[in-house]
C-alpha cells in the first residue's frame, strides 16, 4: 500500500499563546486600576492582528495567552454574570 501524503491546511489557526511576550514587539499593556502593587493581575494588550494578548503582571516576560475578540468578550461575560462554576 502506498504511503498517503499529509495535505497541509490551507489556512494555519492562529497561535493561542506566545512563550515569551517580549517578543510582542510595540504593544502597549494596560493594567487594570483594580491593580495593587503586589504585581497580582493581569496586563492587557491589543495586537495588530486584533486579538488580545493577557499576560501575568509578576512575570512580564513570561507567556501571554492570545484571543479573539469574541474570545475575550464571552469569558469576560461568563465571569460576569457567573457562568462559571464555585468551588464547593
Amino acid at each position: 500500500m502506498a504511503a498517503r501524503e499529509r495535505k497541509e491546511a490551507p489556512w494555519s489557526a492562529p497561535p493561542r499563546h506566545v512563550p515569551h511576550s517580549a517578543t510582542l514587539i510595540g504593544v502597549h499593556w494596560h493594567r487594570s486600576s483594580w491593580s495593587t502593587a503586589m504585581n497580582n493581575c493581569l496586563e492587557a494588550a491589543s495586537l495588530r492582528s486584533g486579538a488580545l494578548a493577557v499576560r501575568d503582571s509578576k512575570n512580564t516576560a513570561g507567556p501571554a495567552l492570545l484571543f479573539s475578540p469574541p474570545s475575550w468578550a464571552a469569558f469576560v461575560e461568563a465571569v460576569g454574570n457567573g457562568t462559571f462554576p464555585t468551588r464547593s
